[in-house]
């Protein structure tokens, strides 16, 4: 169940806003499903991944990736798509600078 307004992780909103959407995710098989085929991950590497910001990114990706699940995601949970693809920049590991 989603709690709107409440810190579900640390003090980062990102990181609420990628455990919010992995949540939404969890609660819906036709997400689901796409989402552990794509990755190759079963529930219990899900769980073990809910409190790592690289794999929250990765749910941010993978939402963020098709459109009308973005807008669908946004709409439950009723914050802008831009939220979500902010969190997902905020979380998304950059390139090293040294090697650029």
């Amino acid at each position: 169940m989603l709690t709107k307004g409440k810190s579900q992780q640390g003090d980062d909103p990102a990181e609420h806003v990628a455990l919010d959407v992995l949540l939404w995710m969890l609660g819906d098989e036709e997400r689901l499903f796409p989402f552990l085929a794509a990755t190759g991950l079963d529930l219990e590497a899900v769980r073990a991944g809910a409190k790592d910001p690289v794999f929250l990114a990765g749910v941010l990706d993978h939402v963020a990736g098709d459109e009308p699940v973005l807008l669908a995601c946004a709409r439950a949970l009723e914050i802008k798509p831009e939220r979500i693809i902010a969190a997902w920049q905020r979380l998304s590991p950059r390139p090293d600078d040294e090697w650029m």
